[in-house]
């Protein structure tokens, strides 16, 4: 998650290198854009506050560049700024967005460009919503939002390595990835979450697509391939950060969160401790924690505990494999 001291950082020690580049002369992207489109995103135009219904609009999906097409924001961080244009908490990616000193009309901002093809975007200020504090406060002649299939689930059982690998197996599953939720400290690091003084647990997010895996189903999967009635403690990995956990974006998903949990109790012997909480922000892990047992199959950890709970994953799902 990015804060403004980040993006001060990209300002003053250079951008992140953005998955793609795409660079056009001005003549042809005139002849690409809308004069309109063309004024605010290649000459750093403003459009008017309030002169789209997109400041308005927070149903789900995804934010493209209106010139390229490169996703920039995720609709979930979308929020009401009251500034009369579309706002936005954070960028999809990192590297999705670039950064610039403003000095124009006697003010000092720092703009928002598209890192792929350099479209002027708006502005990114200090003053946005927790935890990461940012505003984005973009054109919406600079957007263009696109739907997508595909939506997003974040809970945590133990140590995020075993979890990973089982839900990577998944039919529906688009991608995981390890990281830390639930906690109150912004980007905490893998030795900061070890020390249990974060309130992070180790998760995964899961993003899948629903038309050919329910939310539900990922939850009996998860509560079926870890202990979920043992309270900070999964084996041998003992601490708050091992706790099993839940981490619901709506009301929907807390419902269906405890309709499982309240099916699934007749299977356990004691009590289902699984914590259910409201999400606030996932915050992904060092990349040497990603695809970790993809990466270290021989190493003991994953020998002697997550071969066990593939293995069992795999016996009882298996329709549901890839």
């Amino acid at each position: 998650m990015l804060r403004y001291i980040d993006v001060i950082k990209y300002v003053n020690h250079g951008n992140p290198e953005p998955d793609n580049r795409i660079i056009k002369t001005e003549e042809e992207w005139k002849a690409q854009l809308s004069p309109e489109v063309y004024q605010v995103t290649r000459l750093k135009g403003t459009e008017r506050a309030y002169s789209s219904e997109m400041c308005s609009l927070f149903e789900p999906g995804l934010y493209a560049c209106a010139c390229c097409g490169a996703l920039l924001f995720d609709g979930r961080e979308k929020f009401e700024s009251g500034t009369g244009w579309p706002s936005f908490t954070q960028p999809i990616k990192d590297n999705a967005v670039a950064y610039e000193r403003d000095r124009s009309y006697g003010m000092r901002r720092i703009e928002a460009l598209c890192n792929t093809c350099q479209a002027h975007l708006g502005h990114v200020f200090p003053d946005g919503p927790g935890p990461g504090g940012l505003r984005y406060c973009m054109n919406a002649r600079s957007l263009v939002k696109t739907k997508t299939v595909f939506e997003k689930a974040v809970f945590g059982g133990g140590c995020f390595w075993c979890t990973e690998v089982i839900f990577d197996e998944l039919k529906g599953v688009e991608s995981v990835e390890s990281g830390y939720s639930g906690g109150a400290i912004a980007n905490p690091t893998y030795r900061e979450v070890c020390s249990g003084r974060t309130g992070h647990a180790e998760v995964v997010q899961v993003t899948y697509n629903p038309a050919e895996i329910a939310y539900a189903d990922l939850l009996k999967i998860h509560l079926s391939t870890h202990n979920p009635t043992s309270v900070n403690q999964q084996g041998a990995d003992v601490g708050t950060q091992y706790r099993s956990i839940i981490l619901v974006s709506n009301e929907q998903q807390r419902e269906i969160a405890r309709q499982v949990i309240e099916a699934l109790q007749a299977f356990y012997d004691k009590p289902i401790v699984t914590e259910i909480k409201d999400f606030e922000a996932f915050y992904i892990a060092e990349p040497e924690h990603q695809n970790y047992y993809v990466n270290n199959p021989e190493q003991r950890y994953c020998q002697a505990v997550i071969n066990p709970k593939l293995e069992k994953f795999r016996r009882l799902f298996k329709e549901r494999r890839k």
